[in-house]
């Protein structure tokens, strides 16, 4: 018998799922639920990878789980970005040995009544590592974008440093966001901090900027722009990190910019 016939189906009982599609939890084979993808970083090696998430109009959702251990020194950079619904997910539980560093990017941008989550579990299993997570929402319609961000650092995981940050843009008044996070430390010399902030486009600058010449459209969307450029601040590659950006802002279009 496989793996994901023997699990529990999720609801929105269980924490990890409070915000998900509870019509997609209850409907989804078990194998869109249960199953993990493995990624392996040696010791000193870096890996980076990018998803875009798009829109599967005959599907009622997705969800990719990846679980990534990172060697002693090593390094894992993930940037996602979710333009899809109407339930669309991405989790990650990462692990993190000695001196190992996680870098995560994350972008929702959702219209209509989409769903767009993601959800993230890491642990400081050994001393000396860091990590930083940046997640950026941009919602209108009534659509939702969803982070939940776990840091559990255990006891002997000394000179841990560990960040994450939470911002959200709501461009019309249907759309909502939620975030939920969370530190578990059982360690005494760390740094491990998480801020979060939800609200409307800053119109005092959009004003600003248009009092100045610039079309009140283009003002809102370089707003936007530098808004979502937070998330991929740390990619090293600048081509790909403009690729990136111009991809999301390609599906701001829709938006009531």
């Amino acid at each position: 018998m496989s793996e994901a016939a023997t699990l529990r189906r999720p609801t929105t009982r269980d924490e990890d799922w409070r915000y998900a599609d509870p019509q997609f939890l209850a409907e989804a084979p078990m194998a869109y639920l249960a199953e993990w993808g493995e990624i392996a970083v040696a010791p000193g090696e870096t890996i980076c990878d990018n998803i875009r998430l798009g829109d599967g109009a005959s599907a009622p959702g997705a969800t990719v789980r990846q679980r990534v251990h990172v060697g002693k020194g090593g390094r894992f950079e993930y940037f996602a970005t979710i333009v899809g619904g109407p339930y669309l997910r991405i989790e990650l539980e990462v692990t993190l040995e000695e001196g190992a560093h996680f870098e995560f990017g994350g972008v929702t941008l959702g219209g209509d009544s989409k769903r767009q989550e993601f959800v993230t579990r890491v642990i400081h299993a050994e001393p000396g590592a860091t990590s930083n997570q940046v997640v950026r929402a941009v919602q209108w319609g009534q659509s939702t974008g969803n982070f939940l961000g776990r840091i559990e650092v255990v006891r002997d995981a000394q000179k841990t440093d560990a960040a994450q940050n939470f911002r959200a843009i709501l461009l019309e008044k249907g759309a909502s966001a939620n975030t939920k996070p969370e530190l578990e430390i059982f360690a005494d010399d760390v740094k491990c901090a998480h801020g979060a902030a939800i609200g409307a486009l800053d119109e005092t600058t959009a004003f600003y900027m248009a009092a100045r010449g610039l079309p009140p459209q283009a003002a809102r969307r370089l707003l936007v722009r530098a808004f979502i450029a937070d998330a991929f601040a740390a990619v090293g590659d600048e081509a790909l990190r403009e690729s990136l950006l111009e991809g999301a802002l390609a599906h701001l279009e829709e938006a009531a910019l």
